[in-house]
């Protein structure tokens, strides 16, 4: 069974920084882990994914402000966030998907952590 705990989440202004954390228990090595962003009554969004060769994907909205890393020794997936807009919040969530290459398509990822909330502010 797989267990995506994250953490790292806060309230910040505009213009802050965060590192969100992602640690993942009963996942096999290298599998395609990424990042999604939800806000009540909005479909999840996806912001950055990694697979199993290092491939990053990141969404257009948040290129070249986050940056998507993995320590696969610790099977710990991190999203570093620079220069957070009020746009950038929401609650976000941590998914595990298979073996395959990675996309930000939340129906590819079968196992969810709770989420961490971050607030940006002006």
């Amino acid at each position: 069974q797989v267990s995506l705990v994250e953490s790292g989440g806060g309230s910040v202004q505009a213009g802050g920084s965060l590192r969100l954390s992602c640690t993942a228990s009963g996942l096999a090595r290298g599998y395609c882990m990424g990042w999604f962003r939800q806000t009540p009554g909005h479909e999840r969004d996806g912001i950055a994914a990694m697979g199993r060769s290092g491939k990053t994907i990141v969404a257009d909205s948040v290129k070249g402000r986050f940056t998507v890393s993995r320590d696969n020794n610790s099977n710990t997936l991190y999203l570093e966030m620079a220069a957070l807009t009020p746009d950038d919040t929401g609650n976000y969530l941590c998914a595990a998907g298979g073996p395959g290459s990675c996309r930000l398509l939340w129906w590819d990822f079968a196992d969810w952590g709770q989420g961490t909330q971050v607030t940006v502010s002006t």
